[in-house]
């Protein structure tokens, strides 16, 4: 565990890039970033939200030109909405 005077360091360097972020989420969740971050070598579950964020962004971009891309991304929403209280 970091001193809180190197914590307060790296908050007063890192304020204009970078804010925390804590999300109270069911545990399978959690599984699933651990899960995502070994299998896409990113360094832990912060890294995994951020590229999770970036392929959701992605796809969503990949959405405006393309009909297979905004198919896969309708499949997706649609099961996200149907099952968001299992998985939220």
């Amino acid at each position: 565990m970091a001193t809180v005077e190197a914590q307060q360091r790296w908050r007063r360097r890192m304020r204009p890039v970078k804010r925390q972020l804590n999300v109270m989420t069911r545990g399978s969740v959690h599984a699933d970033l651990d899960e995502l971050a070994a299998a896409h070598d990113l360094r832990g579950k912060g890294e995994a939200v951020a590229f999770a964020v970036y392929l959701a962004k992605g796809l969503v971009q990949y959405a405006a030109h393309s009909r297979l891309a905004a198919r896969l991304l309708e499949l997706f929403v649609g099961s996200y909405r149907r099952d968001r209280d299992m998985l939220s």
